[in-house]
């Protein structure tokens, strides 16, 4: 799996796989027991897969599968690469903030030249916000690449447990 410079943060990818939806869970259910690099979590038809809090840092991603199928034969797995949820969420209220704040500063500023007030303070709170915008976007870059390695190796312990 090739994780390119393509602005995408939480990377996604899907495979049909050769065995029932059974076989698969149970796979990852045996190796569970013994695994020491991956913590294994099994959830119904999901799979998290996560990196040892001992050896996480902040930018530790996790793997998400979903393990599905729809006819006979045919099983589907979807993955998903992401932070740890608690990461993600304080990203998202971030860009939130960031957001809302942009939108206050410009209503500020329509109202103070609505006014004929001086608008230029609201203009450079608003070019702010856009600053702090992509350095939250450059941080969530810089995090994807931290956790480069740890999702190759969260993607190759997901083809050995299922032998692909």
């Amino acid at each position: 799996m090739e994780f390119g410079d393509e602005i995408v943060l939480r990377p996604r990818f899907s495979l049909t796989l050769q065995q029932s939806v059974e076989e698969a869970l149970k796979a990852f259910e045996l190796v569970k027991k013994n695994e020491s690099d991956v913590v294994v979590t099994c959830v119904e038809q999901h799979v998290f897969l996560k990196i040892p809090v001992h050896k996480q840092h902040f930018w530790s991603p996790q793997l998400d599968l979903e393990i599905t199928s729809f006819e006979e034969g045919k099983t589907e797995l979807s993955g998903l690469f992401g932070p740890k949820p608690a990461v993600w969420t304080l990203f998202m209220f971030l860009h939130f903030v960031v957001a809302s704040l942009f939108i206050a500063f410009g209503i500020w500023a329509y109202t103070n030249n609505s006014l004929d007030e001086p608008y230029g303070l609201p203009i450079a709170l608003m070019l702010l916000t856009i600053l702090c915008w992509f350095v939250l976007y450059f941080a969530g870059r810089m995090g994807k690449s931290a956790g480069q390695q740890e999702m190759r190796k969260l993607y190759q312990f997901m083809q050995q447990t299922l032998k692909l």
